[in-house]
This record gives structure tokens, sequence and C-alpha cells, in this order.
């Protein structure tokens, strides 16, 4: 009786790893829902629908872009938390709804690392300190000892209160431990106009729209916010080389899933993914974005969103922001 209660329970298990497996394969069976959290025609719609075409030819699936902007990026992100686990309903994930939100408010209505599953990070952008041409400053140390001798007198702009552009001020602020005067816009460029202006000394911005100012001579930049130096600018040194180690500030782009999704099929959507970020043709329409596709595993992105977590949260009870 014994032997054959045991045989009973290994075919039972075989059974299951082979529906399992057949499931698995199934994987897609029905449209995909990809939320977008936020209206369309932004950087994660753009990067959505392009996402869209690529899953489509890959996995033979219907996607389904579902714009559900509202609170700055949590609305869609609490609808992808409270989804069913099955990988039918994923979120296009940033810097703002998965690190700097869950960091600065306590409205979220989510967490980042136990309510999601992450799939694949997509891509980043630096940021660049820059200053106008004829600020007397050539070096980040520079402007730190300016604004240690003429204390609460260096302002800088951002493109709002809460932006990343915001944030990275007032982390520059903390770990160089000095006094600096924010002063928020409505966008980068107006941020940049208030450097031009002589209204504000310094900024932070995405490289994208302040390199032509660069370029053009009326911005200097002096530090950048990767790992490494970037071949637009090869002579302007991180915010790492200029004396800030683990200064790093990125504005990033993934999808994640919702928490306890199966690991086969994160796995495939990852792998999915990946082939796409590889492929010239998504590279070609990332560099028309002025961006460039990001390829990691799964564990890559957990650990990725657990820093950049970390990184502002430390930032939050350090300087007493909140965002509610």
């Amino acid at each position: 009786m014994a032997r054959l209660r045991a045989v009973i329970l290994m075919a039972a298990a075989a059974l299951s790893v082979s529906f399992s497996g057949t499931n698995a394969q199934q994987y897609p069976s029905k449209p995909i829902k990809l939320i977008v959290p936020a209206a369309p025609g932004g950087p994660n719609d753009v990067l959505a629908r392009l996402l869209a075409q690529h899953f489509q030819t890959a996995l033979g699936a219907t996607v389904v872009i579902d714009n559900r902007g509202g609170a700055g990026g949590m609305l869609g992100a609490r609808m992808v938390a409270a989804a069913d686990p099955d990988g039918y309903t994923l979120l296009v994930g940033n810097t703002a709804n998965l690190a700097n939100l869950p960091a600065f408010s306590k409205t979220v209505g989510y967490d980042p690392i136990t309510s999601f599953e992450p799939i694949a990070k997509i891509t980043d952008s630096i940021q660049i300190l820059v200053v106008k041409s004829d600020f007397p400053v050539k070096t980040v140390q520079e402007l730190v000892g300016l604004a240690k001798k003429d204390v609460g007198k260096l302002s800088y702009s951002s493109a709002g209160a809460g932006n990343l552009t915001h944030l990275s001020g007032e982390l520059f602020k903390l770990r160089a431990g000095i006094d600096l005067v924010h002063v928020p816009y409505k966008s980068t460029g107006e941020a940049a106009t208030a450097i031009l202006g002589g209204q504000v000394q310094f900024t932070f911005g995405g490289i994208s729209s302040l390199l032509p100012l660069i370029r053009d001579g009326q911005l200097r930049a002096l530090a950048i916010t990767g790992t490494a130096r970037v071949a637009d600018l090869p002579d302007v040194p991180t915010m790492i080389e200029s004396g800030f180690p683990g200064f790093v500030v990125t504005s990033f782009f993934g999808i994640v899933a919702p928490a306890k999704t199966p690991a086969a099929i994160l796995d495939q959507l990852n792998a999915s993914i990946n082939g796409g970020l590889n492929s010239a043709d998504m590279k070609g329409k990332f560099a028309n974005l002025g961006m460039e596709p990001t390829v990691g595993s799964r564990q890559d992105f957990t650990a990725f969103i657990a820093t950049e977590l970390k990184k502002w949260t430390e930032l939050a009870k350090s300087s007493g922001i909140t965002i509610d």
C-alpha cells in the first residue's frame, strides 16, 4: 500500500510539472495589458508602444496600451499592484513611481519592492550639472567652494518641486554640505533659461535638452550623473570623478508585473524584452529618441530598484522633503 501511494504521488507530481510547463509554453494566450502611468504622447507612452510592437511580433500577443495618468504615476502603479499576477497586466515603471514617489510620499498605496516583480529595465538617461558659460567656476569643486564662501547666496533651478532635477539638486546639497536656494520652474527649458538670464546659478537637467546649449557655448557642463563619461561629452567628468562617491542619478524606465507572477512568465518576458533591445531595429528607434537601451536580468533590475529606493529614502529622511 505504501509503495502504491508513493507511485501515485510521483505520478501526480510529474503531471503537475507537465501542466506547469504547458501553461508556461502557452503564455500568452490572451491580450497583454500594458499600463502606462501617464497621458499619451510622453516618454512612458512612446516606450510602451515600441514594446507593444515588439511583443506582438516576438510573442504573437495582442498588446493593449492603457494610459492611466494621475497622481504623478501612482494611479497606474496602484492598478498593476492590485492586478491578478498572471502576466497579463504589466506596468511601464519609471524613476517616479518606483523610487521617488515611494521615498517622498506616504500615500503611494503600494510598495515598490513587495508589490511588484521586476522584469527588465528598458533604458535610463543621465543628467548634467551646468552653469552659464561665463560663470566663474569650471569644476564641481569650485562650485562647492563658491557656495561655502557665499553661504546661502547660490541658487539652482529645477523643472518643478519633486521633479528629479529638484531632487538631484537636494542630493548635491546634502552630499556637498552646502546651503543652496531652490527655484522651481515648469520645465527643463525654463530652468535653463533662468540660468542664461542670471536668475539662478546652476541646474541639473537631461542631456538631450541641455546638450544643444552646451554645444552652442551658452552653458558649461561641470559634470554628469552617470557611472561613466559619455561619448557626446568626453571631457566632462562624472560626479563620482568630481569627488562625490556614489553620486549617480538617472531617469529610468522598466517593466514590472504584479507580485507573485510566475517566474516562468517573468523569465519569458525578460528574454523577449532583451531580445528586442539587442536588435538593430530597436536600437535605432531608441537612438531617434535620444535613448540607449539597457539589457539585463530580472535580478539586475530588482537590485537596481532597491538601490534607487534606498538612495532617495535616505535623502527624504535627511532633508525632510515630502511631496504629499
